[in-house]
């Protein structure tokens, strides 16, 4: 071979390794990068171009992928939309996607590992691919009894089965329409989206599950009265100091018995039984009672109900907290769920739904079933045990307990004729001249029919007059179809 040939030879070979070498850097080593830059349009057009499954409530489709005339194939349209959306989430082209949309993405686009048999079935037959179908535990006639009664007020509304933990209700407001992120119009998606994050009153965010966390207030004296009994050292019956006021230990700082500074005592000679210190809801008997108890107690207990856990359902939640290392003082304004103690509505629905189910908390699950557009299960609920806080006898005590709240007490407004209805309501604090969060946290059943409820509206004021006949319409939707 002669010097020439040579050369070119070598010319050739160097820009074949070259080539190679950027087609394996691209193809596999970049790829994964590649594919997630957001000026990929063709990764876009790829996503955006599949059918997407329809997520449906009782049989009615809340989402789905309808055909459209542009370069993206199908566009996604949510009905009713405000309603539902801080769980569906939106299926944006600009932005992404969130809530369900987000969490079950693989199993809605149809690339899901479970659904591999039905792709390759797809791929044989020569049909077009389709998402799989994602069935919601929500039962539609909670959801818009909950939708219409919080109003458009700030706040959630929670309602869960407490035998299955199927999410029955799950409402925050106030909402947006995911419709207007869903666009393909990226200029109005973009305004749409401008709008809604810098509204102060933050549609966005779901309170339901995460967010701000709140404050409980009285609701939480449940968990305080639950980790009692656990304790094996009161009964319903026991009877419980409950001054007027009282002097937190080690501390200037004085506890008024009463929301608003009432000063009363909670019975003859400052005591009453442990049922009814609940019914009035007396701040210092709580107080009291949660340091006597202590923090080592009441932390298990808590955790017992779902404090601190990390959940997905499949949406994630985050954790519920009681503050660390609580001195005395900080016990007893933690035990009238003050001081650091911040949960989400799900998790005070949990508390409330254990009680109704014998002292076994139930994982929430917002997933009743998957289906194939063949109508094959692929995947379906199955309830799972998450913790048991208290046994099965002091969960009945807990519900005799909260029916004389709702009988005779604070939250009269959540009652329903002939159901049995249990609960306690919330005034909680929470901003030096601002107006107090209220909560209802609640059960009822009749016969096989069961439900637990928490509500919260924010700055709603007294628990029993607002956040209360808010609970009972959602109740009495479940109850009283």
């Amino acid at each position: 071979m002669n010097r020439p040939l040579r050369h070119v030879w070598l010319v050739i070979s160097v820009l074949f390794v070259l080539l190679f070498t950027s087609t394996t850097y691209f193809q596999v080593i970049a790829k994964d990068r590649l594919n997630a830059h957001g000026q990929n349009a063709r990764t876009l057009y790829n996503e955006y171009g599949r059918h997407r499954g329809p997520i449906v409530v009782d049989g009615h489709p809340i989402a789905i992928s309808q055909s459209s005339d542009d370069t993206y194939g199908y566009l996604r349209t949510y009905d009713p939309g405000a309603m539902y959306a801080p769980v569906t989430g939106y299926y944006s082209v600009v932005y992404g996607f969130t809530g369900i949309e987000r969490s079950l993405n693989d199993t809605l686009s149809g690339e899901a590992d479970a659904l591999f048999y039905h792709r390759i079935s797809d791929i044989l037959s020569g049909r077009q691919g389709r998402g799989a179908t994602v069935e919601l535990t929500l039962d539609a006639t909670a959801q818009e009894a909950a939708w219409n009664a919080l109003d458009g007020r700030r706040g959630a509304v929670v309602a869960l089965d407490p035998e299955t933990g199927a999410v029955l209700a799950m409402v925050s407001a106030p909402s947006y329409d995911p419709n207007r992120l869903a666009s393909h119009d990226r200029e109005s998606v973009r305004g749409a989206w401008q709008g809604l994050n810098e509204n102060p009153e933050r549609p966005l965010a779901n309170r339901a599950i995460g967010g701000d966390l709140y404050p409980p207030g009285s609701a939480f004296k449940l968990v305080v009265a639950a980790s009692a009994l656990e304790s094996g050292e009161y009964t319903a019956e026991s009877e419980i100091p409950g001054p007027g006021t009282w002097e937190l230990p080690n501390s200037t700082a004085v506890m008024n018995n009463h929301a608003g500074g009432g000063t009363e005592a909670c019975g003859p000679d400052d005591a009453s039984t442990l049922a009814d210190a609940l019914r009035q809801s007396c701040n210092t008997s709580f107080a009291m009672l949660g340091v006597d108890v202590g923090e080592e107690q009441l932390r298990e207990t808590a955790e017992g109900f779902g404090f601190g856990q990390r959940m997905e359902i499949p949406l994630s939640v985050t954790p519920s907290t009681i503050g660390q290392d609580l001195d005395d003082a900080q016990l007893a304004t933690t035990s009238i769920g003050q001081y650091e103690t911040r949960v989400t509505p799900l998790q005070m629905a949990m508390v409330a739904g254990t009680f109704a189910n014998d002292g076994v908390a139930m994982q929430p699950q917002l997933v009743q079933a998957v289906r194939t557009s063949d109508l094959s299960t692929v995947d379906a609920l199955t309830p799972k045990e998450l913790g048991q806080p208290l046994t099965a006898a002091n969960a009945a005590q807990m519900r005799q307990m909260m029916v004389g709240v709702v009988e005779d007490g604070t939250g009269t407004a959540a009652a329903i004729d002939g159901v049995e209805v249990g609960g306690k309501t919330g005034t909680a604090e929470w901003g030096k001249g601002r107006e107090a969060h209220s909560w209802f946290v609640g059960y009822a059943q009749q016969g096989d029919q069961k439900i637990a409820v928490a509500v919260l509206v924010e700055e709603g004021g007294y628990g029993s007059r607002t956040a209360a006949p808010i609970a009972q319409d959602v109740m009495e939707a479940v109850i009283r179809p």
